[in-house]
């Protein structure tokens, strides 16, 4: 008797480590996943690459971020691969800042002004409670796409589900009175609203353009005699964080906004333990 043929798996692509995450914890040994961006990568600037390409172009799903944070390299990217299975409207595109509620929506549309996103802001992979529901509709993506799987997509996507919830709530009696936060570049606000953690300040005057001294000086001025903390990511530039930490004789952070390469669901929970532990210390 003939053996029973294995079904294909389906072959997904994520721009991000943190999307790749929610594919790993969704999808499991039913996909072959391919990350573009490692983790210790701006997102707003990297460069399309024929390894990309390459992925891209045998594709059954791409998901990524989204709300433009990969403008610059991802449109760019799917076209040259020339899957029009995974183009933007397609079933095989999948973005997780259209599954949410966005924070900053509005504003100019003038990349001029620098990595500005009128959609909203799309560092929404720090927040878990707006990852788990993106979990639950890439779990629905998948489910298009692999009928035969759907049942275990959305059971998966209901347990992550059930155990950020565990986490936040954790999370929320450790993170009583914070300390307010400058952060370097609006990366983290998803973070702070959840657990309304106040933002002081940026030390970049316009995103995507690095800080004056005079803007630094400013800032340092306006928060003299507070208690704060001053978060960064190690791809950032180090010295204006540093210089506003010793001004005011804060603690500084400086944290990667991605989980490992690797890492599934309970490794972006954990990448967000040490988030949460790094803003609740005293």
């Amino acid at each position: 008797m003939p053996a029973t043929p294995a079904i294909a798996k389906l072959d997904v692509v994520a721009s991000s480590s943190s999307t790749g995450a929610l594919v790993r914890e969704i999808a499991r040994e039913q996909a072959n996943l391919t990350i573009l961006a490692p983790p210790d990568r701006d997102l707003h600037h990297l460069q399309a690459r024929p390894s990309m390409i390459r992925a891209l172009r045998g594709a059954d799903l791409v998901v990524a971020l989204g709300a433009d944070i990969e403008v610059g390299w991802l449109p760019l990217a799917i076209n040259q691969a020339a899957n029009p299975d995974i183009q933007p409207g397609r079933r095989g595109y999948f973005e997780a800042a259209a599954q949410v509620r966005l924070l900053d929506v509005g504003g100019p549309a003038d990349r001029a002004l620098g990595d500005v996103h009128p959609t909203g802001n799309p560092h929404l992979n720090m927040d878990p409670l707006r990852m788990a529901e993106v979990a639950k509709a890439l779990a629905e993506r998948l489910a298009m796409l692999d009928g035969d799987n759907a049942e275990e997509y959305r059971a998966r996507a209901q347990a992550f589900g059930q155990r950020v919830e565990a986490r936040v709530a954790s999370w929320r009696q450790r993170l009583v009175n914070p300390p307010g936060v400058v952060s370097f570049h609006k990366d983290v606000i998803y973070l702070l609203d959840r657990f309304g953690i106040p933002l002081w300040g940026t030390p970049e005057p316009v995103p995507g353009v690095p800080p004056t001294a005079s803007h630094l000086r400013g800032l340092i001025e306006e928060l003299r005699g507070r208690s704060g903390l001053v978060v960064s990511t190690p791809y950032q530039l180090q010295q204006p964080p540093a210089s506003i930490a010793d001004a005011l004789g804060w603690k500084q952070i400086r944290l990667p906004l991605e989980p490992p390469l690797d890492a599934d669901g309970d490794g972006y929970l954990e990448h967000m333990q040490r988030w949460v532990d790094a803003l609740a210390e005293d």
